[in-house]
């Protein structure tokens, strides 16, 4: 393994460093062939810094699917996937106040709970720890047609009496100083099953678009992870990718996205 350092005088996050130097790696032909990551206890000690910190950085790269962990294999980069940021994003209130769309809400549950061992990991806490959990059933005036559902990093400070009818963002920004920065996506194929079926008006198998959104700060910490299940006859989620070339010393290429949602009402 190179000799990676850490500066522990940046303001930017250990983690976040570690991430970078993971992401760096990952680019590395050896490990793109196959060759095994190096593993936690080999990285903390190289980098002088908790087993914990490098642990919390790998799982965001394994969330991202940019890595893939089997138990009592190793790690090893994935293949075929393609990572991209948004350049441009907001509420989804905003984003459909911005489009002139009317949209309401059916329904908000507020909760406290206990997550699963995967989602524990991305937030770096116990499964033991109790962090809260918003449910928003959104639609038209001709009935439901997206259901979210976010977990929320305790760091934030929520105490589950905010007034979670106000834009989501700009709420936290004014009442807990959370500043979101980057919206990391990952947007899938699924079938309704019984319950979703139930909560969105629409028949059990029926598909629907599942879209996982973790939301980070300006310091690339965890804020947010969104489950969004939107029927997929009401919502098309629609990506246009300019690419442009920009001249410095030599010819470099760069590539720019515009993303932007189109709603059907059928």
């Amino acid at each position: 393994m190179e000799i990676f350092s850490i500066d522990h005088d940046s303001a930017l996050p250990l983690h976040v460093q570690v991430e970078e130097i993971l992401r760096g790696l990952i680019g590395d032909p050896e490990y793109q062939n196959g060759k095994l990551f190096p593993n936690e206890v080999d990285i903390a000690k190289r980098l002088g810094i908790s087993r914990n910190t490098v642990r919390q950085a790998l799982n965001k790269l394994v969330y991202e699917q940019l890595l893939t962990r089997k138990k009592g294999v190793g790690t090893k980069v994935s293949k075929s996937n393609i990572t991209t940021k948004l350049n441009k994003w907001s509420s989804f209130t905003l984003e459909m106040h911005e489009k002139g769309v009317a949209f309401k809400t059916y329904d908000l549950k507020v909760d406290w709970v206990n997550v699963d061992q995967s989602v524990a990991e991305l937030f770096g806490i116990s499964t033991d720890t109790k962090i809260l959990k918003l449910e928003r059933l959104r639609g038209l005036d001709i009935g439901p047609i997206v259901n979210f559902i976010s977990y929320f990093h305790p760091r934030v400070g929520l105490t589950g009496d905010e007034d979670f009818s106000k834009p989501l963002y700009e709420m936290l920004e004014k009442d807990h100083h959370t500043v979101v920065a980057v919206s990391k996506e990952e947007i899938s194929a699924t079938l309704a099953d019984e319950d979703l079926a139930d909560i969105l008006h629409m028949k059990t198998g029926d598909p629907v678009l599942l879209r996982k959104r973790v939301v980070c700060d300006p310091g690339d910490r965890l804020i947010e992870y969104n489950l969004g299940y939107y029927r997929a006859d009401r919502f098309t989620y629609a990506i246009d990718i300019a690419r442009f070339i920009t001249l410095a010393i030599g010819w470099t290429y760069a590539f720019g996205e515009r993303f932007n949602y189109a709603i059907d009402i059928v």
